[in-house]
């Protein structure tokens, strides 16, 4: 089962297997507006945790991503290229942004759970 951890800056990290699927939360990707380019990071990247690792830019906005957790980049969804709008449609799914194998598992418990992320979001909206 994928574990899905979240930042303040609303970026998810979903563990599965010995893989980190990294992506924008679904209440970043409204915040921010039709998402209309992304920039992606390069295969076999070190990121480290807290540190952009990618850019999206929106009608209203240009943002960075950070990096939930510190590792090696081992995919980006390329597909966003074409069709950065995925983002806005299925961020969690389809719009995520790249795969890493963690540095340190360790890193993950720094993290909010779905329900620690829910409740910040409250304080916030």
């Amino acid at each position: 089962m994928a574990t899905t951890r979240y930042t303040k800056d609303h970026e998810y990290v979903r563990v599965e297997g010995d893989v980190a699927v990294v992506g924008i939360t679904d209440y970043a990707q409204q915040a921010l507006g039709d998402v209309v380019f992304v920039e992606l990071p390069s295969i076999g990247k070190d990121v480290a945790k807290g540190k952009g690792a990618a850019v999206v830019e929106s009608v209203k906005a240009a943002s960075d991503v950070y990096a939930p957790v510190s590792g090696k980049v081992v995919e980006v969804n390329a597909d966003l290229e074409g069709a950065p709008g995925t983002v806005n449609e299925d961020s969690s799914g389809k719009g995520w942004f790249f795969k890493m194998k963690l540095a340190n598992p360790k890193d993950l418990d720094d993290l909010m759970d779905e329900a620690a992320y829910k409740a910040y979001l409250a304080t916030i909206s």
